[in-house]
C-alpha cells in the first residue's frame, strides 16, 4: 500500500491547477472536469470549493493579481503618469503569461481584498496630484479598461509569446485589400508590433487625461 500523501483540496490548489491548465487548452477548454482530472478526483469535489466555472474564475483572477503585484513596491515619488505607465504595464506584463489571460481577469469578481492596498495607493497617486476622487477613478479605470480590451484582443492573434494564430498573415491581408489601400496598410499597425501599439495606445491616454483634466 502506497504511504505517499495527497496534497489536500483547498481553493489555492485547485486555482493553481486551473492557471496551468489553462495554458495548454484556454479559456474554452477549461472545464471542471478537466481540473478534477489533473488533480486525479472527481469533478463533484470541487464544487465544495467553488460553485461553479464562474466562481473558479474569480479565484483565477485574484491569483493572478496576487501574483502580479508580489514582491513589487511602488515608488511614492512617482508622478500620476508614471504610476499609470508602471501599473498598466505590469498589468499587460502578467496577463499575457496565461492564455486568454485577459478574458479570464475581464468581468471577473476578486475574491478578498488583496487588492485594496495598491488601489488606495495608486488613486492617493492621483488625488496628491489635484484630481478628484471622480477624475481619479475615471483616469485609472480608463486606462485599465484599455489594457484590458488590448490584451483581449493581442491575445485573439498572439494566444501566447511567439504563438500566432492561423489567419493572420499581413502580407496575405494587404493583398485581399489592395482596392483599400488605407485599410490594407492599417494592417501592420493594427496586427504586428504590439509592445509599440500598446505604449502610443498609453501615451494617447495620458495626453487625453492631461487635456481633459488640465493635470499635465
Amino acid at each position: 500500500m502506497s504511504t505517499e500523501r495527497r496534497a489536500p483540496l483547498d481553493r489555492n490548489r485547485v486555482a493553481d491547477t486551473a492557471l496551468r491548465l489553462l495554458n495548454e487548452v484556454g479559456l474554452d477548454g477549461l472545464t471542471l472536469r478537466a481540473i478534477a482530472k489533473q488533480l486525479d478526483v472527481k469533478a463533484p469535489a470541487l464544487y465544495w470549493h467553488f460553485k461553479d466555472k464562474q466562481a473558479l474564475l474569480d479565484e483565477m483572477a485574484t491569483e493572478m493579481y496576487r501574483r502580479m503585484v508580489a514582491g513589487t513596491a511602488p515608488d511614492p515619488a512617482d508622478t500620476w503618469q508614471e504610476r499609470l505607465l508602471r501599473v498598466n504595464r505590469g498589468l499587460r506584463t502578467a496577463l499575457l503569461g496565461y492564455r486568454d489571460g485577459a478574458k479570464v481577469f475581464s468581468g471577473s469578481r476578486f475574491t478578498g481584498t488583496d487588492h485594496a492596498r495598491e488601489m488606495e495607493e495608486h488613486l492617493r497617486v492621483f488625488t496628491n496630484a489635484g484630481f478628484s476622487p471622480v477624475q481619479a477613478v475615471n483616469a485609472a479605470r480608463t486606462a485599465h479598461m484599455f489594457t484590458i480590451g488590448f490584451v483581449t484582443e493581442e491575445q485573439g492573434v498572439q494566444p501566447l509569446p511567439g504563438e500566432r494564430r492561423e489567419g493572420y498573415d499581413i502580407e496575405e491581408r494587404a493583398r485581399r485589400m489592395a482596392d483599400f489601400p488605407l485599410a490594407a496598410e492599417a494592417g501592420k499597425m493594427l496586427f504586428d508590433d504590439y509592445d509599440q501599439q500598446f505604449e502610443e495606445g498609453l501615451a494617447l491616454i495620458v495626453a487625453g487625461i492631461e487635456a481633459r483634466y488640465g493635470t499635465g
